[in-house]
């Protein structure tokens, strides 16, 4: 198989690593760049040439719905795949028009990420399963719920802010005077409520929503 050159654009280093960490065991997958903004992008997309770009919206300089067309410009072979916490689908339907071939949440695990690439890169569009619900649901004019901002206990916030600065879980645990059993618990608290498949999309969510920073 052919191996897929991969850039990232998202204003966070934490988010950028985190993802590149995720895939790093992927043997047809080679991260070409990295970048911080949207100048970044344009002055380096061209020379790193990859065949799929994974576009944060909200970025510094612009964002990433005015930054699909010139893009495009610059390497017309190039697929986009929005990577966002915005879960309206207004985002989604203005990056699809802007020219992005697909759209995830930042809560997509590895082998969503992977089949999203593939199934651009074979000239489909890509959407997670529940973002074509919200939409078939907008069409069908039922109306959808916005989504539940969650509420952090104490104790909560202080493991996410542990796990954002890649503690172990004994390292957690002994910070915080707790066991290692309550820590997993509160770990798994915290990925059900702001709704993470794993820690990596854990901390994309939280600084999304600002519950810890970039640190």
């Amino acid at each position: 198989m052919k191996m897929i050159r991969l850039a990232i654009t998202d204003d966070h280093s934490l988010i950028r690593s985190g993802i590149a960490a995720m895939l790093e065991e992927m043997p047809e997958l080679l991260i070409v760049g990295s970048y911080a903004n949207a100048s970044e992008t344009l002055e380096n997309i061209k020379k790193d040439a990859p065949d799929v770009l994974l576009l944060d919206i909200n970025l510094p300089d612009t964002n990433g719905i005015e930054l699909c067309k010139p893009l495009i410009r610059l390497l017309p072979d190039l697929k986009i795949l929005a990577l966002s916490n915005h879960e309206d689908t207004s985002f989604v339907k203005k990056m699809l028009a802007q020219g992005a071939h697909g759209y995830l949440l930042k809560n997509t695990h590895r082998l969503e990420l992977i089949t999203a690439m593939k199934a651009v890169l074979a000239g489909e569009d890509f959407l997670q399963p529940q973002l074509k619900s919200k939409m078939l649901d907008q069409l069908m004019g039922k109306k959808t719920r916005d989504p539940f901002f969650p509420k952090l206990t104490r104790r909560e916030l202080e493991v996410l802010s542990a796990i954002a600065q890649e503690l172990t879980t004994q390292e957690i645990a002994d910070k915080l005077f707790i066991s290692t059993k309550t820590v997993e618990t509160h770990r798994m608290n915290l990925l059900s409520k702001l709704g993470a498949k794993n820690s990596v999309g854990l901390i994309r969510i939280a600084m999304e929503k600002g519950l810890i920073g970039e640190g």
